[in-house]
């Protein structure tokens, strides 16, 4: 490596570290580490001053990249124990306390990153797998990219993806909670991470059984609240219900259910839903021996989406582009709406992000737009939804708790006789997505990602 310091070169050559090694040094004290890190080979960087800031040139692959760091970007990224609390990685310092003409005053380069000594008197360290690791641009994934995710319609009844209750529950080891989040998360909803590309052929459903459940309330919620905090809404928290209207919803009636995802009328739906069937007593007219109704019902919403788009390109944008409006108001004092209209399709970039599809509680399709257009575009999904080779229908049971992500499968319930009583909650998605990069990746390499998020 050359480097630019008090006006002359100095060499130092450094090896290349991996990806995912590349993305742990942010703010995590790996100065004693990452000298000790692999190199399989090595590659050339520059540091130079200029007169915005700093550039820095790195030759990756044969690939030129140059990047000019600001000054101010530059140290107010320092990570040391004065700028940075060691124990909870915040801030330590008044950013805008740093001087506007902040400049080095001396380069340094180490076998493992460099020291600059700033015209503040402040000295800082970076190592050079953290500054490469700012020069790696995110990339959205093509919309039909699937290898990181399993899209699914009827046949995954021969197959349906579970884990085991004391698995999941074990306190000494994770494998049960990794198991159950990777076979739930869809890393198309999540802004991609290099070192994420080599987990992506673990089969990732949307949805996921645990097994094995003891048959109480009290073991369901603590099982969900080992994956997050349960989200309190205006249903209350947890919920255990029969079907007797206490709240003015269909899902508490024994109704039939068509395809929906839950709680289009917030700003954030909620991320994770989980329904566990504790007992279904027939009716006194009724044996328990006779069918009863109430199988329940799947649909993956993304694999829909790619139905429609494929299908019909300019009907999926429609969906994508109308936004309307959605709101909860059958609760004497609740009249719930989220901050913004929201379309049924939602995009992030190129690839699927959310669906928030519930006809019941859609408002009224705005006049600005082609309306007849857009209820063909509806009507068209609704049938996708409705077709046989895209519904999983099962029977909920005593002892499986079912767990999906609400933002991507749609759930519903055949009409049925005689009383259900369910179990559930909601799970923030933020809080499960947490908890599936914790028990899936190195902390410090998510806190590092985390930090340089896109």
């Amino acid at each position: 490596m050359s480097f630019l310091s008090k006006g002359r070169i100095l060499s130092s050559s450094v090896g290349r570290l991996s990806a995912a090694q590349s993305t742990q040094a942010w703010c995590l004290n790996l100065r004693q580490t990452s000298a000790a890190l692999p190199r399989p080979r090595s590659y050339a960087t520059t540091l130079e001053s200029s007169p915005k800031g700093l550039v820095l040139q790195s030759t990756d692959s044969g690939s030129p990249v140059k990047a000019e760091l600001s000054k101010i970007w530059l140290r107010d990224n320092c990570c040391c124990a004065q700028c940075v609390n060691q124990d909870t990685l915040q801030r330590n310092f008044d950013t805008f306390a740093i001087p506007k003409d902040i400049s080095p005053a001396e380069i340094s380069p180490k076998s493992d990153g460099v020291d600059i000594l700033w015209s503040d008197s402040h000295r800082s360290h970076y190592t050079w797998s953290w500054l490469s690791s700012n020069l790696q641009r995110t990339k959205h994934k093509d919309l039909s990219n699937q290898d990181d995710r399993s899209l699914w319609g009827a046949t995954i009844s021969s197959a349906p993806p579970e884990v085991d209750f004391a698995s999941v529950m074990n306190r000494s080891s994770s494998k049960g909670m990794t198991e159950l989040t990777s076979k739930i998360v869809c890393i198309c909803c999540i802004p991609t991470m290099q070192w994420w590309k080599t987990h992506q052929k673990q089969r990732r459903y949307g949805f996921c059984f645990v097994v094995n459940s003891p048959k109480t309330p009290e073991d369901t919620e603590k099982l969900l609240e080992s994956i997050g905090p349960i989200r309190n809404t205006h249903y209350g928290g947890f919920y255990d219900f029969i079907p007797n209207l206490a709240l003015a919803d269909t899902a508490y009636t024994n109704l039939a259910l068509p395809a929906h995802t839950d709680t289009t009328y917030f700003t954030e739906p909620a991320g994770l839903q989980a329904f566990h069937l504790l007992s279904h007593t027939p009716p006194t007219n009724k044996p328990a021996s006779e069918v009863l109704g109430g199988q329940s019902l799947l649909v993956d919403g993304f694999h829909a989406a790619e139905t429609l788009k494929r299908e019909s390109p300019e009907e999926f944008e429609i969906l994508h582009k109308v936004k309307l409006p959605w709101h909860a108001s059958g609760n004497q004092g609740v009249a719930i709406a989220p901050d913004m209209a929201y379309p049924v399709i939602e995009i992030d970039g190129d690839k699927l992000h959310r669906i928030r599809w519930n006809n019941d509680d859609r408002g009224v399709v705005p006049l600005d737009v082609d309306v007849d257009a857009w209820y063909e575009a509806a009507r068209r999904w609704d049938e996708i939804l409705r077709r046989k080779d895209h519904e999983y229908w099962f029977q909920l049971e005593p002892g499986r708790v079912l767990i999906f992500d609400n933002w991507r499968v749609l759930h519903g319930r055949s009409a049925f006789e005689g009383l259900r009583r369910i179990c559930g909650a909601y799970i923030p998605r933020d809080d499960f997505i947490s908890r599936w990069k914790l028990t899936n990746f190195p902390r410090e390499d998510v806190i590092a990602s985390n930090m340089q998020l896109r």
